[in-house]
């Protein structure tokens, strides 16, 4: 035995056990789901005294007005200040939500209060919530055209304050107000008590009051730029927000709300009619929205459904009254009958991806219009308005036909050229229809635009090859093994995350093994990807989330939207294709606030031309956690030593991925220097003797059935066999 091995050994455990932390993702639920808590002054835009460093109001008052005594020195022996003080420091919400034990449906005869717009913008500010009322006008043609003038600097400044104002509405303090002041569905109200919610996150507290009552949120003046219809002053929402922060709540409530204030004014017969339209890229995310709808909307009345292939959306009134009969109580049709087309699915709130609803919608003669959705949410609206999803949203945008159409979008990353195109369609549509008003629109980004949640830990390992991932992957899968530099450990369940399908079905062969019969076996570790059909996809999701399954590789099929709230890490095998790609694949862990989440990237030689945009967010990430640059990952060294990639090479990343991990050889004109590229790429440990035996053995297999079938071919063409001459 090597004593150094042995010494080693114990101090790289004693290292890993003293930094492992004691809280993980799946440990339960966290005391608050908010992510900021900024302090901040009331002595905002203050003038500050030449060579001073305080501003006038705390030159003769204490700061903030603690002491309480003006003029007076800091007393350090003065009694402590009274309890009610002392609690008025704390965050704003998480106060509301301790001090206020009335029920959620009790209603109050009296006027709601509100704050004045200092305290707003306090509230705001110390949660990193931005509301910004975007222009009437196509932003691209103020652009555009202030660049052509060529203006000075003062004027350009002055014009793009104009356009784009900010505005602060009244942030929501706990979900109890949204019955006391907003008035809400007390049956709504109940739904959000019994599931546990009582703070709301920072994209709840500023879109809630937007949403539901966009008058009393904004206050008179702010409102009167604000179109009026008959349901009363509406906006459109573009709202980016980090991932696992309770979007999905924060665009349900309204849209559940407004269905039960249509159905109460008894708008139709039977009470349902299309009222709302949410679309969302993925299978997976459309079914996690329809169950929290459905958990929203109990003993409501509201009919929640899914889309699902074959069924029939109904467009007009008629279609609405051409069938009831074969409707279950979940809204879903019967099955298929023989010469019978299929029945129209009624529904007041529909879930659907957009190929889905777009083919349903196409499939008849003529295109279908949906008159009576008033609401159109886009779930990921920076997928959906890409140019792979792009024509099927916009097939669905313009079959919402209602003038007073409401349109909110929802992501965690959202670019500049997305909030054009969103806003400059809504203008067209608005100029295609011949409207006089328009709703305007709003802009809440919530944190830094584009970056990742600050609670988790981010590292970055050079695995240098393939095989090098592979082994560094093999020893994430024990609990005890720590990371080169002495960080915690990743502890299952994660997930693993490949850039294509073959890697990811490669990668659960190889991984099938690995953990003990004793811990489950090969059960613990699944495959998820496209090419599954829908019943397989719907048990790995049950297993996972039931515990069942440790370790689930799959693609980018998960990274958007999906809540796996157990979620202790994130495993980036291959490298994504984009910055948005990961931050939303390393969301998947840290949801709703919670602290102790892990996300792994491998590179390797090929990967380090495309590494820099995620060295970026890494770093911006811990900025944003406040880390020191003494203790952060992503020295400032490191990241002047990566290349900036090209905006072509960007764009072909994004597209296809890293080219030798795709099929596409870019160097080696031999067939010989392409085959040894390619075997380099496999997610294998055999080696490549073990590989060529086993394709001779396949190839001599096949070329055995191949003469065997010739040889039947050719002698029933000869017509052997094929007479009958008798008995001898």
């Amino acid at each position: 035995m090597d004593i150094l091995k042995v010494l080693s050994r114990a101090t790289k455990n004693k290292r890993a056990s003293a930094t492992r932390p004691s809280k993980f993702p799946s440990a339960g639920s966290t005391e608050t789901p908010q992510l900021y808590h900024d302090a901040t002054e009331d002595a905002r835009g203050k003038k500050r005294k030449r060579g001073g460093g305080k501003t006038e109001e705390q030159a003769h008052d204490g700061r903030d007005g603690d002491d309480g005594h003006d003029g007076e020195a800091l007393d350090f022996f003065a009694p402590k200040p009274p309890k009610t003080k002392a609690k008025s420091q704390r965050p704003y919400v998480a106060e509301a939500a301790q001090t206020d034990t009335s029920p959620p449906a009790r209603t109050s005869a009296t006027p709601p209060e509100l704050l004045e717009e200092g305290e707003c913008r306090r509230i705001l500010q110390s949660h990193r919530l931005k509301v910004t009322l975007l222009p009437r006008t196509n932003p691209i043609a103020v652009k555009a055209k202030v660049k052509k003038a060529k203006k000075n600097k003062a004027t350009k400044e002055a014009s793009t304050k104009a356009e784009f104002r900010q505005i602060f509405p009244q942030p929501l303090s706990s979900f109890s107000d949204l019955r006391k002041t907003y008035s809400i569905s007390g049956r709504v109200a109940e739904n959000l008590a019994q599931q546990g919610y009582q703070i709301p996150t920072e994209v709840q507290m500023g879109s809630l009051p937007l949403l539901l009552q966009p008058q009393l949120a904004l206050g008179k003046d702010a409102a009167r730029d604000l179109a009026t219809s008959t349901e009363g002053p509406q906006i459109n929402l573009l709202s980016v927000a980090p991932t696992g922060s309770g979007k999905t709540l924060a665009f349900l409530i309204p849209v559940v709300n407004q269905a039960i204030q249509r159905r109460r004014k008894g708008a139709t017969d039977d009470g349902h009619s299309l009222d709302a339209i949410i679309v969302a890229p993925t299978k997976e995310l459309a079914s996690q929205i329809v169950n929290e709808a459905k958990k929203l909307s109990l003993g409501t009345g509201i009919r929640v459904v899914g889309m699902r292939k074959g069924m029939r959306v109904a467009g007009t009134q008629d279609d609405v009254q051409e069938s009831d009969r074969e409707q279950d109580e979940d809204g879903n049709d019967d099955p298929h009958k023989p010469g019978r087309q299929q029945p129209v699915t009624k529904a007041d709130i529909l879930i659907s991806t957009p190929g889905l609803l777009l083919s349903s919608i196409s499939s008849r003669e003529e295109n279908v219009h949906l008159p009576t959705v008033r609401t159109l949410v886009l779930d990921e609206a920076d997928v959906l308005l890409d140019p792979l999803f792009r024509d099927q949203t916009f097939g669905i945008w313009n079959a919402c036909t209602r003038p007073e159409l409401t349109v909110t979008l929802w992501s965690a990353t959202m670019g500049s050229n997305i909030e054009n195109l969103a806003s400059s369609t809504i203008q067209s549509r608005r100029q295609r229809l011949g409207l006089k008003k328009e709703f305007r629109t709003v802009r809440l980004v919530v944190g830094l635009k584009d970056s990742a949640i600050p609670n988790i830990t981010h590292h970055l390992t050079y695995a240098a090859t393939e095989p090098g991932k592979l082994l560094a992957l093999r020893q994430l899968l024990h609990p005890t093994a720590g990371t080169s530099s002495g960080n915690q450990s990743l502890r299952p369940p994660f997930l693993v995350f490949t850039q294509t399908i073959p890697r990811a079905v490669a990668l659960h062969s190889e991984l099938l093994y690995d953990i003990s019969a004793q811990a489950g076996g090969s059960s613990r570790i699944a495959v998820l990807h496209s090419d599954l059909s829908d019943s397989s996809r719907d048990s790995v999701m049950t297993r996972f989330r039931n515990g069942e399954i440790w370790i689930l590789i799959t693609t980018d099929i998960l990274s958007r939207g999906v809540d796996f709230r157990g979620v202790n890490g994130v495993v980036n095998y291959d490298v994504p294709n984009s910055g948005a790609a990961y931050i939303h694949r390393v969301g998947r862990t840290g949801r709703a606030g919670r602290d102790g989440g892990v996300a792994v990237t491998f590179y390797t030689k090929e990967d380090i031309p495309y590494v820099k945009n995620v060295a970026n967010i890494i770093a911006a990430s811990e900025k944003q956690a406040g880390k020191p640059p003494s203790e952060a990952s992503m020295q400032k060294w490191f990241l002047d030593a990566l290349p900036n990639p090209s905006k072509e090479e960007k764009k072909q990343l994004k597209k296809h991925g890293v080219e030798a991990r795709r099929g596409g050889l870019s160097k080696g004109n031999t067939t010989k220097d392409k085959g040894s590229r390619r075997s380099k790429m496999l997610i294998s440990t055999r080696s490549g003797y073990e590989r060529r035996l086993e394709h001779n053995r396949k190839g001599a297999i096949q070329g055995s059935k191949r003469r065997e079938k010739e040889e039947m071919e050719a002698d029933h063409d000869s017509g052997k066999g094929s007479e009958f001459t008798g008995f001898n």
